[in-house]
């Protein structure tokens, strides 16, 4: 099992997943951990489903999250907009107004950020 999901433990590593324990039992492998906020909970789902399908039966995953007052944070690339960032972490670039309005303190114009800025991207 534990190489069927070897792309979920290697992202686990690359999130940097505290308190991590993965365990192998009757054919079932047990993946727990915590995750930083629900962004990366989803990535760490996302990679199950895409091996397990939507309801795999051979891997149960306890994944908790530390922050959860905020769905992610985000480190400004040179050439990200708002609504480029928005529509990574929520599928809708118009939600660029809920970022603008999180980072009010650091932001002054949505239509200028910088690369090394970080970014609170809230939940929705």
């Amino acid at each position: 099992m534990k190489a069927k999901y070897q792309s979920v433990l290697d992202l686990g590593q690359d999130l940097n997943i505290q308190n991590g324990d993965v365990k192998e039992e009757n054919g079932i492998l047990f993946v727990k951990g915590t995750a930083k906020n629900q962004y990366e909970k989803n990535l760490l789902w996302d990679e199950i489903k895409k091996i397990g399908g939507d309801n795999p039966s051979d891997i149960i995953a306890d994944i908790k999250v530390a922050d959860t007052s905020i769905y992610a944070t985000h480190t400004v690339k040179k050439g990200e907009t708002l609504g480029k960032i928005a529509k990574h972490y929520y599928g809708k670039p118009m939600k660029y107004t809920v970022i603008f309005d999180a980072n009010k303190d650091i932001l002054k114009n949505p239509d200028i950020i910088h690369p090394g800025q970080e970014l609170v991207i809230p939940n929705l």
